[in-house]
């Protein structure tokens, strides 16, 4: 009886350190994703605020360029 209780235990002991492994495993390539989905969204947002910035400037150009069509208009 103790023979068995100690090969079960035996057995579950090693189940659960192949879990712990698969789940140390698991972590690690979850991590690794982290890190490459906050450098992607990183380089997402910069890029946003580049294009926010063209936006901006593109923006004044065209009411720039209303505003002399305007005058223009006026004085002609």
């Amino acid at each position: 009886m103790l023979e068995t209780s100690l090969s079960q235990l035996e057995q579950l002991v090693s189940d659960l350190v192949q879990k712990n492994q698969e789940l140390a495993e698991r972590t690690a390539k979850l991590e690794a994703e982290l890190v490459h989905a906050k450098d992607e969204n990183d380089s997402l947002q910069l890029s946003l605020l580049e294009q926010e910035e063209k936006q901006g400037a593109t923006a004044a150009r065209i009411q720039a360029l209303v505003e002399r069509a305007g005058g223009g208009a006026v004085n002609a």
